[in-house]
């Protein structure tokens, strides 16, 4: 197996990790029932999509 040939400094390591951070979820809210989800994707609370029922939800009752 090959081996590295000279020490990488503190800086390089560094550049490399830069990209290495978890980005945070943006969430947007649904305009039907005003719950949290990813954009672009259905609500998964009340199954809409653009304003169109795309997912059926049964209602408790």
């Amino acid at each position: 197996m090959a081996n590295p040939i000279k020490r990488h400094s503190k800086s390089r390591r560094n550049m490399r990790r830069a990209h290495d951070f978890l980005k945070p979820v943006l969430a947007s809210a649904c305009p039907q029932c005003h719950a949290p989800k990813l954009p672009h994707h259905a609500c998964p609370t009340c199954g809409t999509y653009k304003g169109k029922e795309v997912i059926p939800i049964e209602k408790a009752s």
